[in-house]
Order: C-alpha cells, then structure tokens, then sequence
C-alpha cells in the first residue's frame, strides 16, 4: 500500500516511475493474475443471454383516440386511452405520429406496449410540477421513495419499448428545472431516512418537496427496449432503469443539459447492453449504480453482467460508477466508446456510507479528445457521512488500449485506508498531451504497464 502525491514536471515524474518499475518488477509481472485475456468472452456471453420484449404486431395511433397535434391541447387522456386499448387487445405499438403532442402530465406504460414516438414527433411534457402527482414508487439517488412521477414511466412490467426517431422533450420551462437549489433539505432528510431505515411508505416526497423526476424510468421490469428516439430538456436524470433486467438500449441521443442530467442510469440492472448512442449530457453519459447506503445494501440487488459499446459521450463525466453502488457492482465490460470534451472520463465513486463491492470491470479501446480528469477514483466522495463504518471496495478494474488527445491529470485516486484501490491495472494507455501525472492515496497491487505521456514510456507497480 502506497500514499503520495505526484505533482511535478512529467519529466521528473518518468524518472521516478522508472525508479520504481525497476525495484518491483517481478511483483509487476505477478501482480495481473486477475486479469486474463479471456476474460473479454464473458462479454459475448452476456450479449447472447440479453432476451428481447416480445410485443404483438397490433397498432395504435392516438390520432384515433382523440389527440390533437397543435401543441396547446392535452394529448394526454388520448394517449393513456390507447395504451389501454393495446392492454386489452393483449399488447401493441402505440404510434406518437409525426406533430408536436403535448401531455399534462406523466405517460405510463404497462407491459407489451411499445410508444413509439415517430419520425418528425415531439412529446412534449408540461411545465407545470403539479401535474406529475399522486406519487408513484421510484429510486431517488439510489434511496426508494414516493415522489414525483417520472414523465414517461413503468413499474412492474415485462415487455416494454419506447422507439422511434421522434423527440421525448422534458420542456425548457419546467418547473422542475429550478429544484435543484431548493432541494438540499428534502436530501438531507431522505439521506437520514435511508441511513435509518425509516419504513419506505413514510418516505413520502410529494407536493411541497423538491425532488426531482427522471425523464424516463422504468422499475421492477424484465425486456425492455430503448431505441431511436431523441431525448432533450430533462428534469433530472434522462434514462433510469431500476431493478431492469434484460435491458437494451441503443442508437437513442441525448440533448439535456441541465443539472444532473445523467444519459442513462443503470440502476441494480442485470443483462443489459448499451451500444450506439450519444449523449451529450449535464452529467455523467452512462452511470452503473446499485443503490445507497442502508437501503442499497438491506436490498443488496447488484448491477451486473452490463454491456456499453460504440457510444460517444459528451457529458460532465463520461462513464460513472457510482456512488450509489451499495448493492455491487460487478461483470461490466466497456468497449469501442468514444469521449469528446469535458471533467472526468472515468470516474469511479463511492464514500464510508456506501459499502458494496465493484469487481470484473474491464475498459478497453476507448479514443479521447479533452478532460480535465482520465482516470478519477473518488472513493471518499463527500457526500453526506453519517457514520463512515462501510467503506466500498473497488478491485479487479483492467483499463488497456485508451488514447487521449489532451488530460490535465493523467491519474487521481482517493481511497480510505481501511479500503485501498486494490488489484487495478492499466495496461497501452497513450496521452499524447498531460500537464499533471498523479495525486493518490492508498494503493494496492496498482499496476501501469506501456504508458505513453507526452512521447515517454512509463511504468510502475504499486504494492
């Protein structure tokens, strides 16, 4: 285990590194036993098992049910009329044509039903907060709770879709939008109930609280389908899948850009692929998590064997996880991503609160323009301690065949000392432009091998 902080001339920082290959280069060799080239077939595995929704052929169009394609009339009792009418038909598409539709209120989906928002479509949400009551279940920030109703949302269903080449607008002037400066006691108070155990029915976060909904959730579900559609002007996160299983989403974008607009949040999801996307996002592009503290762990439903290939991401951060991963994360493989411009492309967090365990994740051919952060493990997140006696464990992390055009910091990692980043290795990672190398504390059998920064050949092995 090793403390510092590594904050001179790249220059100076590759003699030293060198110094240090040099001493432990056995133990560098020996210290990948976690790693094997094999491991990349568990990621085809994965895509063989992930089951698609299976929904009847039967169309309906919410034209036909009364809707009104002028932006001002409420579509909305039109477009529940034909998501019922496709239920008692045994399932169907339901066909948001092209117009701008707007509904007063949330749309929920039920099982065999796919929207379909159709090429030249809006769905447009309206500004009013009121209209997304009574409360529904949710996961808020990896706590369950009563809240707000999510505009387009399920909740225990199989067989669900949402497609199409249309618009999912969670409206410029939503209220909501300006929740996220009152919304620091609601926080506090369901931090403190989740840490407490509080029974969920008296979590209750509706009229006069301040949480915010996702744009998209969907809980306790089994086959879904994201796919197509272009999503803007989220309240909160943009793509929430809760307890998911068998999940794909792809070729969707993302256009949101107020705050903690994350892409898509896979929440204690199992069997799920993300591929072809782009999100350019307030936050995080794609966050793995499993939920927080007390509740997370009492529920102890992990995220695993996931998926996520061939996006380019825009966001604040690039790929999360965290720092709700108290149920676990584990079996995530990244390949073929592509990060543009922003904070952090990597970041890893997690704080004494949260326990859980993120394990087998592998990273590979990841091309990079511009960050602040490459790899960030910010594994003493401050966020809320209430007691600090659960510290998580991150280890068995391969990141290998990464390029990054320009960083500010190559490398950054807080761990507790109780809990050390453990068992990581970083393996042909090329920075052509890096102004600052390290600034760490507490590794463990950390390993770099065939780094290029800045045109020097640098390696090291940390104990």
């Amino acid at each position: 285990m090793l403390s510092t902080t590594l904050f001179p001339s790249l220059r100076k920082i590759s003699i030293c590194l060198l110094l240090m290959h040099c001493v432990v280069l056995s133990s560098a060799q020996a210290s990948t036993h976690f790693y094997k080239k094999s491991d990349w077939k568990q990621m085809d595995v994965i895509l063989k098992k992930i089951e698609s929704p299976k929904i009847p052929e039967n169309t309906f169009v919410i034209t036909d049910f009364g809707a009104k394609s002028d932006g001002a009339s409420d579509a909305r009792p039109a477009i529940q009329k034909a998501i019922a009418a496709a239920v008692a038909a045994g399932g169907g598409k339901v066909i948001i044509p092209a117009g701008k539709w707007l509904s007063n209120g949330p749309v929920h989906l039920q099982s065999f039903i796919n929207l379909h928002v159709a090429e030249g479509a809006t769905l447009l949400f309206s500004a009013a907060a009121k209209d997304y009551l009574p409360a529904v279940f949710t996961r808020w920030e990896g706590t369950e709770i009563y809240g707000y109703s999510p505009l387009v949302y399920a909740n225990n269903v199989t067989d669900v879709a949402i497609t199409g080449t249309g618009t999912i607008d969670g409206n410029a002037n939503s209220e909501f939008h300006a929740w996220h400066t009152q919304q620091a006691d609601d926080i506090a108070a369901l931090r403190k109930m989740g840490f407490d155990g509080v029974p969920l029915e008296k979590r209750q976060f509706a009229e006069g609280h301040f949480l915010r909904p996702s744009l998209i959730q969907i809980v306790n579900a089994k086959r879904v389908l994201l796919e197509g559609y272009t999503a803007i002007n989220s309240p909160f996160w943009v793509n929430h899948l809760v307890y998911t299983d068998h999940a794909q989403m792809r070729k969707v974008k993302v256009n949101s850009m107020f705050p903690n607009n994350d892409g898509i949040d896979i929440d204690s999801g199992r069997w799920v692929v993300i591929e072809d996307n782009h999100f350019r996002t307030g936050d995080d592009s794609v966050v793995i998590k499993s939920g927080r503290d007390l509740d997370g762990r009492t529920i102890g439903r992990p995220s695993e064997n996931v998926v996520v290939r061939n996006n380019i991401l825009d966001g604040e951060d690039g790929v999360g996880l965290g720092s709700e991963m108290s149920g676990g994360i584990k079996n995530v493989f990244f390949t073929d991503n592509t990060y543009l411009k922003g904070t952090s492309v990597f970041r890893l967090k997690a704080n004494l609160d949260r326990g859980g365990s993120v394990e087998h994740v592998r990273i590979r051919n990841t091309k990079i323009g511009e960050a602040k952060y490459l790899f960030w493990f910010d594994l003493s997140y401050v966020a809320g301690y209430l007691g600090g006696n659960f510290p998580s464990k991150y280890h068995d992390i391969v990141f290998e065949n990464i390029v990054a055009e320009k960083v500010d910091t190559f490398f950054i990692s807080h761990a507790p000392q109780v809990q050390p980043l453990e068992n990581v290795l970083f393996k042909n990672i090329q920075v052509k432009s890096a102004k600052q190398f390290m600034d760490f504390t507490n590794l463990k059998n950390v390993t770099f091998t065939d780094l290029q920064i800045n045109g020097q050949t640098l390696s090291a092995h940390f104990e």
